[in-house]
């Protein structure tokens, strides 16, 4: 087998990366939605920031397979749960995105790790606050048929993510 027939190479990044912002936008959400996110983590710390930064480094988390694979998990769980495809009881716990879960939040960990201890506080930060998006997503998970019990979080994780970037990069 030729190194180009590997798995890897079949299943690469920028595909993967289509695939993967293909299912955000069915969920409604953009990367320019996390950017802005991304951007209001950042802004007081660094002057000269703008939002072609911040969109640049959210195109680099969502090009990390490790973010690409918990995107894909979490959004298909979501939609496996809306659509009654899965179990009970986990299929109630996700519909009713269920305080002792929890499972949402480390699926998001797993993204944050990426980047160090402060994507761990980044992401800690806007799970607390839903600030823009996340705020929309998570009260449309609860006021309609929608389950964005990972959603929410995955959004979070990638905003947390990019801004971890972007401290590493302009600290």
């Amino acid at each position: 087998m030729k190194k180009t027939d590997s798995l890897d190479d079949r299943v690469n990044d920028t595909k993967t990366r289509d695939t993967v912002v293909n299912m955000l936008n069915e969920r409604g959400v953009t990367l320019n939605d996390i950017a802005e996110l991304t951007f209001d983590l950042q802004k007081k710390y660094i002057e000269e920031l703008t939002m072609d930064v911040c969109m640049d480094h959210v195109e680099r988390v969502v090009m990390k397979r490790e973010v690409q694979n918990a995107i894909l998990t979490g959004l298909e769980l979501d939609k496996m749960a809306e659509e009654g495809t899965m179990r009970e009881p986990l299929k109630t716990m996700l519909q009713n995105d269920y305080p002792l879960y929890g499972i949402d939040e480390v699926l998001a960990l797993a993204i944050v790790n990426v980047y160090g201890s402060i994507g761990f506080t980044n992401f800690g930060y806007v799970d607390k606050l839903k600030p823009g998006v996340i705020r929309r997503i998570d009260d449309e998970g609860k006021n309609s048929d929608r389950c964005n019990t990972f959603l929410d979080d995955i959004v979070g994780a990638i905003a947390a993510a990019a801004a971890s970037s972007i401290a590493h990069r302009y600290a």
